[in-house]
């Protein structure tokens, strides 16, 4: 292999490494979103018909929880289907590689042909893929699929769980530990604080816009303590 074909793969695999660490890392930031924006909601909520430290962590320990494992479990299913996705479609091509080896040695040929390489240098290509390992080319090239990397739903969950009760923690926090008097105040701002960053973290993430993405996330969070809070006085003045 030359130096030049050394430095392309080294290049391939910083590509992918660093895509899969934004993938995670952007996973994160909303998770961790989801955990501020729903539990600040609820606790908001239920700070609006009473200030009963006791009510305030119950309600705010329960949504961190059925919120946390809720994403869990999206998580694992979605993933969990997506990996299954993955296996039926390379044991397709395995059960195609050793009926008819020559189409998908054609097959392999058009498609890196497609990407830019002659027709004489692509059938050379194909040929010494498919001799050094024809199932992995043919899921890296036809199906975009790494054979070795396959998606963990097991890791994607457990993911979710931790970066939703990270977020969620902050306004649980918030507004059990300050005084009843500024408790809400506290809670407002520490978690419209958070919803900056993580807006600005999801904007840098995305290459996207850092302001409208900071303004956005502020004013969702806002609407939404703002009608949880709403209601609840209107139920907690009514003694429900």
């Amino acid at each position: 292999m030359t130096e030049a074909e050394t430095a392309q793969g080294h290049d391939e695999a910083h590509e992918g490494a660093l895509g899969t660490r934004l993938n995670w890392l952007r996973a994160a930031v909303l998770g961790a979103n989801d955990g501020i924006v729903s539990t600040a909601g609820l606790v908001v909520g239920v700070a609006g018909a009473t200030d009963d430290r006791s009510a305030l962590l119950t309600a705010g320990l329960a949504g961190l929880l059925a919120g946390s494992m809720s994403m869990a479990a999206g998580e694992y299913v979605s993933v969990s289907t997506q990996r299954d996705s993955e296996k039926a479609a390379l044991a397709q091509e395995r059960r195609e590689l050793r009926e008819d080896p020559e189409a998908e040695l054609a097959e392999l040929s058009g498609l890196l042909e497609d990407r830019g390489l002659s027709a004489e240098v692509a059938r050379e290509a194909a040929r010494q893929l498919t001799e050094r390992d024809a199932l992995r080319a043919h899921a890296r090239v036809e199906l975009g699929i790494d054979p070795d990397e396959l998606a963990n739903p097991w890791h994607a969950a457990g993911a979710s769980f931790l970066a939703f009760t990270a977020g969620a923690l902050l306004p649980l926090l918030a507004i059990v530990l300050p005084p009843s008097s500024v408790r809400l105040y506290v809670t407002v701002g520490s978690v419209l604080a958070a919803l900056a960053l993580t807006g600005w973290g999801s904007a840098r993430l995305g290459a996207a816009p850092v302001p409208a993405a900071v303004l956005r996330n502020m004013a969702g969070g806002a609407v939404a303590m703002g009608v949880t809070y709403a209601a609840g006085a209107v139920l907690g003045a009514a003694g429900v």
